[in-house]
């Protein structure tokens, strides 16, 4: 007796499973950085659902409110919503956010980042903070991994380049953990060698 076959069940839509993500909403804002985590929030629910473009920034554009709203109502007139990208998004909204002296300190901040006396993480958390700023490496995976790389300490960056990373995203960052992880072994051991090598 053949078993009757079940219908596909119906792929819940795309922005009910937003919804239920309980992402925050932006009502404006003055600083900066609250703009950027707001956006930081949206980009990790958009690349969680594997959205496209078109259904990223409807789903932005309905967490707006208040004066947030009120703006890009106002932008809005300027720009072809149906071809709109994510990305065009985002440079829109951070014009409107980011006065120009803010972003030009931002730039400045990333362009001259480098490690020296900061932790592997503290360096991945500035990189990230204003990255964006600069949206030719923003958007330039290799420039991205270079930029990233040069910033590193000269011996956590050889250690790093024998790992061959292709992106920053997730492998050079992981590499440069395990690096950092590698050195501090090594550390410990010749510190262990030294302590053994003492005449008692």
């Amino acid at each position: 007796m053949e078993q009757a076959q079940q219908a596909p069940r119906p792929q819940t839509d795309i922005y009910e499973q937003f919804r239920r993500l309980n992402p925050k909403e932006f009502g404006g804002a003055t600083d900066p950085f609250l703009v950027e985590g707001w956006i930081r929030s949206l980009d990790i629910h958009f690349q969680y659902l594997d959205m496209r473009d078109k259904d990223r920034v409807r789903c932005a554009t309905y967490m707006l409110r208040d004066d947030a709203s009120l703006r890009w109502e106002g932008a809005a007139h300027a720009v072809n919503l149906a071809t709109l990208t994510w990305d065009q998004f985002k440079d829109l909204f951070y014009n409107k956010y980011f006065p120009v002296e803010v972003r030009g300190r931002r730039t400045r901040e990333f362009m001259s980042l480098r490690q020296e006396d900061l932790s592997v993480a503290e360096l991945i958390r500035k990189f990230e903070r204003v990255y964006h700023f600069v949206p030719l490496i923003a958007r330039d995976a290799v420039q991205k991994l270079r930029h990233f790389m040069d910033g590193l300490r000269p011996t956590l960056r050889r250690d790093v380049m024998l790992m061959r990373p292709v992106s920053y995203d997730d492998e050079a960052t992981a590499c440069a953990f395990q690096a950092k992880q590698a050195l501090r072994d090594i550390d410990v051991e010749m510190q262990w060698k030294r302590h053994q090598a003492q005449p008692i």
